[in-house]
């Protein structure tokens, strides 16, 4: 059995015979009501479940972009709290600061989470605190996730009659509230949920090397139907091959009861548990969902995109292609049933997580109607494919790659490569990619490399060797990109998937562990970044783009640099007086994609900037200052016939959610 494809189990042929029963994907409920924000509000963390980050919304465009001022600011009621009060020494192990929550804007209300996971509601048109719950997670001790405390969201639900907002916290907690006073619901469970319970090795009580507990979650849940689906991390940095596994799980939205388990790492019998060869589903963890997720309403599946199994670099105590990590598993959200996969990274070993909700769309291929679901990765492809069925929209054959050189490895001989859409990123590294402003300082970069393994994309991991002074193996991408947790915006009305990414080159430094800390055979002990020639990049620029992909056609359309220098760059001596080409080096930040604009944040030396691109071109139309660094990914909505664009930007001393709208007279 080829475990690397398209895999479907017994329920497939449901989804297969009700496919084809349509019509048309038109004919099967109304398709288009997911992808994009309605009646000016903005309901899912991406706008819609479908993950496109897409409103309709004109009133803002091109023409007077520049004029959007400041309605409101908030300042993040994190500051209030005295956590040395509260916990004595304790406080100085909690970090927070980013606020990188997306707000949902429903009924005139702004709901969100703050850095350190107390959740607010918002009047929407002034700013007015209406209610805050502080769950104090910050009691549990340090963040699990390496960032520190922070969080991208809440989720919602009603029946019209009652309504909810519904998160899990970094320590492990799941809460559902009333949306109109911020109490717990006492119905759901009595209020909290403790997620540790019922997952392998996640002892609460037992606090990893850094101080934090077992599980935690940094994204949003999503709700299908009467099912909220919750997702969970663990230490990506851990010491010891037993970790827990990161399970997805279905909780019935009004009385908090668990309706299912999908495991991320299969257990004992269950489809896909042979590909953990020698047992090792019994002791390796992660592998679940860090990151967003999607979920097709019409279908009734939700989108699973998994992170790596633990060891993100080295997996020779998990031999075989360990299902069903580094995939896209589509799950009936009912009853938690997967109906397919597709693995994209068999037994991985390079840290590319699934980093980003897909992205839902129907497209036109060669006059076939397909509701198509596609995946922006850390590699730098898009992977497509029919969301019901799973099959891949274009073929994506196995190929063989570079095997590994550290000792005990076992790599996959192929790794699955998309045919279309081209790759958004730079992969692997060759001479040809060295930064080459001058013959000088290309030929510094080639004695640089000469020093590293390097080769195409999937080169694994290397030891340091003394006798031939290498010193690591190069990744490209790195483990932060291609694409990552801002993921892509989709227009619905012209079928065009918007990805901002970055081209880096890292080495991860391998070694050993003393055996009274770990009992990996080999580990990484720190990530580095590759420093080029005078303390430049290694690479050619640009360092962030966003490029503009034509999902009927599989094309790129263009490919803009993010920014058009780098303050790393333009201020070395070793390159004054040179005329530079557009370096791209303004970050890597979420899109918002309105009827007429494509709307970013932009940092580095340029900004903070807010900046709006013609979606034809990537042409940059206008900007607008902001008061500080873009954190999350930007949100537009209407009051009373007037658009307004919401993000959380790093103000000094304490974050701020910002809101920006067109002067009254102007808006009219």
């Amino acid at each position: 059995m080829d475990t690397g494809r398209l895999i479907l189990d017994s329920k497939q042929e449901k989804f297969s015979l009700f496919v084809l029963s349509c019509v048309g994907f038109l004919l099967c409920g109304d398709a288009q009501a997911q992808l994009g924000s309605n009646d000016g509000e903005w309901t899912n963390y991406a706008s819609d479940t479908g993950s496109t980050k897409y409103t309709s919304l004109d009133q803002i465009n091109a023409d007077n972009f520049e004029e959007l001022e400041i309605v409101w600011r908030w300042t993040s009621i994190d500051g209030e709290i005295d956590l040395e009060a509260v916990m004595g020494d304790a406080a100085e192990d909690i970090s927070f600061g980013r606020l990188q929550a997306t707000p949902l804007m429903i009924d005139g209300v702004l709901y969100m989470i703050t850095a350190l996971n107390q959740a607010v509601a918002l009047d929407s048109a002034t700013g007015e605190l209406l209610w805050s719950f502080d769950p104090q997670a910050y009691l549990s001790g340090y963040s699990i996730s390496p960032l520190g405390y922070h969080h991208r969201g809440v989720a919602y639900w009603s029946d019209n009659k009652e309504s909810r907002i519904l998160f899990a916290t970094n320590d492990g907690y799941l809460f559902s509230l009333d949306a109109e006073e911020g109490r717990p619901d006492t119905a759901f469970a009595g209020g909290r949920i403790d997620l540790t319970q019922g997952i392998p090795r996640a002892d609460r009580e037992s606090l990893d090397y850094s101080g934090a507990v077992p599980l935690g979650t940094v994204s949003p849940a999503i709700v299908v139907g009467d099912v909220l689906v919750v997702n969970q991390i663990t230490s990506n940095r851990p010491h010891y091959k037993e970790r827990p596994p990161t399970f997805v799980r279905g909780y019935n939205i009004r009385s908090g009861e668990l309706v299912w388990t999908f495991n991320t790492i299969p257990q004992a019998g269950e489809f896909g548990v042979e590909t953990w060869q020698e047992e090792s589903w019994r002791y390796t963890g992660n592998g679940g969902v860090w990151t967003q997720m999607s979920a097709d309403l019409d279908l009734g599946l939700v989108y699973l995109p998994t992170e790596a199994p633990t060891n993100d670099y080295y997996g020779g105590h998990r031999p075989g292609d360990n299902l069903f990590t580094q995939s896209v598993v589509a799950v009936d959200a009912a009853t938690g049933d997967r109906v397919w996969h597709f693995q994209m990274i068999h037994h991985g070993l390079w840290d590319y997580d699934t980093p980003a909700a897909p992205n839902l769309m129907n497209v036109n291929v060669n006059g076939r109607e397909i509701r198509a679901l596609a995946q922006v990765t850390k590699q730098g492809w898009a992977y497509v494919f029919d969301r019901a069925t799973g099959v891949p929209v274009r073929p994506m054959p196995e190929q063989p790659v570079p095997q590994g050189l550290i000792p005990g490895e076992r790599t996959s001989p192929t790794q699955p490569f998309p045919t279309k859409p081209p790759a958004f990123a730079m992969q692997g590294l060759t001479e040809d990619d060295l930064i080459d402003f001058t013959p000088e300082l290309k030929a510094e970069a080639l004695e640089i490399i000469d020093d590293y393994v390097y080769g195409p994309i999937y080169t694994p991991a290397s030891l340091p060797d003394e006798e031939t002074a290498k010193r690591g193996s190069i990744f490209v991408p790195s483990a932060g990109g291609g694409a990552n947790w801002p993921g892509a915006g989709f227009d619905p009305e012209t079928n065009v998937l918007f990805v901002p990414s970055s081209n880096g080159a890292f080495t991860p430094f391998m070694g050993t562990l003393p055996e009274d800390e770990s009992n990996f055979r080999y580990y990484r002990l720190q990530n580095r970044g590759v420093v080029g020639p005078r303390g430049l990049p290694l690479l050619k620029p640009p360092y962030s783009t966003i490029t503009a992909i034509d999902m009927n056609l599989g094309e790129i359309l263009w490919q803009a640099p993010n920014g058009d220098g780098s303050v790393r760059v333009e201020n070395n001596p070793a390159v004054e007086g040179l005329d530079l080409p557009p370096l791209g080096g303004g970050g890597r930040h979420p899109v918002l994609v309105t009827s007429t604009l494509l709307i970013h944040g932009q940092n580095e030396g340029y900004g903070p900037i807010l900046i709006a691109r013609s979606k034809e071109t990537g042409e940059e139309l206008a900007k607008i200052e902001l008061p500080g660094d873009p954190q999350s990914a930007p949100m537009s909505y209407a009051i009373d016939g007037r658009q307004y664009i919401a993000l959380g930007v790093n103000a000094t001393p304490t974050a701020e959610l910002i809101v920006l709208g067109l002067p009254e007279d102007s808006s009219e």
